[in-house]
């Protein structure tokens, strides 16, 4: 379990840099956009661009987001509810965002193979995008790796955590 959270952490982490060096380049690409705009000439391809860093930034945000408990969460209802019963909702709650994240991380990996045999461009640029849709699959995986470690410690609670 510790080395599973471990890993988990520590990939969070290098995804979460990557994510704000994906954020770095966004805001670059405006403010090229913007001058250049200025001065009457257009940059091809930016919204594109945008969409492919967009899309990176929100999944590589994903799992560390999670590990923070950073996510809003309505208790509204629950929070009267007693222990037990929280740790029961609980438990069926990550299982079935696990599955979620699983899945989505799993078919969004099959269409970027699919992409990537094919040849697939995109519109504007013609850059191989499956390499984003990769991206983006990683995050719902490290999503899904994180939701478990956050499902094995409700299960389990330990180290002075509490159910």
């Amino acid at each position: 379990m510790r080395y599973l959270e471990l890993f988990s952490r520590r990939l969070n982490g290098v995804l979460f840099v990557l994510g704000g060096v994906a954020v770095l380049l966004l805001m670059l690409l405006s403010a090229a956009s913007v001058l250049f705009g200025l001065a009457g000439v257009s940059i091809p391809g930016i919204y594109e661009l945008a969409g492919f860093l967009g899309a990176a930034v929100i999944a590589l945000a994903l799992g560390y987001t999670q590990a923070g408990k950073d996510h809003i969460e309505v208790d509204v209802i629950t929070r009267r509810y007693p222990e037990g019963l929280k740790r029961v909702i609980d438990v069926a709650k990550y299982i079935a965002t696990i599955a979620f994240f699983g899945i989505v991380a799993r078919q969004l990996w099959l269409w970027a193979m699919t992409l990537r045999r094919s040849g697939e461009l995109s519109e504007t640029l013609k850059l191989a995008f499956y390499p984003f849709v990769l991206c983006v699959a990683l995050g719902f995986g490290a999503m899904a790796l994180t939701l478990l470690v956050d499902l094995l410690k409700t299960i389990r609670p330990g180290r002075g955590e509490s159910a």
